[in-house]
C-alpha cells in the first residue's frame, strides 16, 4: 500500500528556493521542469530540466533553483510496495525523462485523486496504487533507455503533432523547421528515436485516420482521401494498399461483410 503524504503539480518556486533536509523524509519523488542543482555524492551538480529523482527515506535531500524560478512536480509518500522499495532506480541521483509530459499528467491524476475526489470513494486507493505503478514503470523505462538525447523532448512534441494531425500538409522540410535543424539531420534523429521515418509516421497516421472514416462513416473514398490530407485519390489508394494490403474499397467491403455476419 502507498500513502501519499503531500503532492504538488507544476509548483513555481523563486530563484532563492533551497530545500535542505540532512536526515531525509519519507520517499520523495521530484520531476523538474527547469534546471536545478542537486547534492549528489557529496557535490552540488546542475541537472537539466525534465530530470527525475527518487529519494528514499532517511536519505539526505538537497536541491535548489539554478539561476531562475524553479518549477517542479513532486510527491512525498510512504509505501510498502516492493516495486518501489526494491526498485533498481538510483537513490537520490537525477536522470533524464523520455516523456516528462506523460509523467507530469500521471502526477496530476494522482493529485486529483488526493484532493478532488471523495475520500470515502472505495476505488480511490486502488486508483492511486495503479497510477503510482505506472509512474514507476515510466521512470524505469526512461532510466534504462539509450535513446534520450538533448532533442528528444522536441522530437516527442513533433511526433505528437504528427500523430494527432496527420492530415496536415507535412513535409520533411516543415518538420525540420519545427526543430530548427536540417532535413537530413531531422530524419536521422527521428529514425533513431522512434525506429520509423518521419514521413512513414505521417503516412501511417493518415491510413489509421482513413480506416476510422471507412469503418464509422459513409463518406466516399474521394472525400476520405481529402479529409486525410491527400490531394489525389489515386495516390491515397496506392498508399492505403501498400500499408494495409488492400484498397480502401476492399477494406470497407470486408468491414461491412463482417458486420452483416455478426448481425445474423
Amino acid at each position: 500500500m502507498t500513502e501519499i503524504k503531500n503532492i504538488g503539480c507544476e509548483c513555481v518556486e523563486p530563484k532563492s528556493f533551497v530545500l535542505d533536509i540532512p536526515s531525509g523524509l519519507d520517499y520523495l519523488f521530484i520531476l523538474t521542469h527547469t534546471p536545478a542543482l542537486f547534492w549528489v555524492n557529496g557535490e552540488i551538480t546542475e541537472y537539466p530540466a525534465y530530470s527525475a529523482v527518487l529519494f528514499h527515506p532517511n536519505q539526505r535531500v538537497y536541491y535548489r533553483a539554478s539561476g531562475g524560478n524553479f518549477i517542479n512536480d513532486w510527491i512525498r509518500f510512504s509505501t510498502t510496495e516492493s516495486y518501489i522499495t526494491a526498485t533498481s532506480l538510483p537513490r537520490g541521483i537525477p536522470f533524464p525523462m523520455k516523456d516528462p509530459e506523460y509523467c507530469s499528467k500521471l502526477i496530476q491524476l494522482i493529485f486529483s485523486e488526493i484532493f478532488l475526489n471523495n475520500e470515502k470513494d472505495s476505488y480511490r486507493e486502488l486508483s492511486i496504487d495503479y497510477l503510482m505503478m505506472v509512474l514507476m514503470n515510466k521512470l524505469k523505462e526512461s532510466y534504462y533507455s539509450c535513446n534520450t538525447t538533448p532533442r528528444h523532448h522536441e522530437l516527442l512534441k513533433l511526433r505528437k503533432q504528427i500523430l494527432n494531425n496527420p492530415n496536415h500538409n507535412w513535409t520533411v522540410e516543415k518538420m525540420a523547421d519545427y526543430l530548427h535543424v536540417s532535413s537530413g539531420y531531422l530524419q536521422a534523429l527521428y529514425k533513431n528515436a522512434f525506429g520509423i521515418s518521419c514521413m512513414d509516421d505521417v503516412i501511417n497516421g493518415r491510413i489509421r485516420m482513413a480506416k476510422e472514416y471507412l469503418i464509422q462513416s459513409t463518406y466516399s473514398i474521394a472525400e476520405i482521401a481529402t479529409m486525410c490530407g491527400y490531394n489525389n485519390v489515386e495516390h491515397f489508394c496506392r498508399q492505403f494498399k501498400k500499408v494495409s494490403g488492400c484498397t480502401p474499397g476492399e477494406f470497407r467491403s470486408k468491414i461491412e461483410s463482417s458486420v452483416q455476419k455478426e448481425a445474423l
